[in-house]
């Protein structure tokens, strides 16, 4: 449980720090999902839902692109997801890390490996 806690302490923190990026690329997607919407005659809540699936790489293809400007922007749309999707993997797997090295700063284990 200890981990468990640690961990989300530490994410927690990682997140309250990366959020004013994790904003910015938020609102990229936002703007380029409107954009897409507008050329292809969306609503403005299926273009935004348009771009949260492209943006994370799901793409169950109910909306799709037509026009040529329309097919980069989903390019860019789900560079910046990916970006975004790196961003918070990054910072899970930095809290797993020192999470399990707090939790188990005496074992052997942690010995083992880093002697490796």
């Amino acid at each position: 449980m200890e981990f468990t806690l640690d961990f989300l302490r530490l994410f927690s923190l990682g997140l309250f720090y990366v959020s004013p990026i994790l904003l910015i690329l938020i609102l990229i997607i936002i703007f380029m999902g409107l954009m897409v919407g507008k050329r292809e005659g969306w609503s403005k809540s299926d273009a935004v839902y348009y771009a949260f699936i492209t943006a994370t790489t799901v793409g169950y293809g109910d909306f799709h692109p037509r026009k040529k400007l329309s097919k980069y922007l989903a390019i860019a749309i789900a560079l910046v997801g990916l970006m975004f999707t790196g961003i918070v993997v990054a910072l899970g797997l930095h809290a797993a890390t020192n999470a399990f090295k707090t939790t188990h700063a005496d074992d052997k284990f942690i010995e083992q490996i880093e002697a490796q």
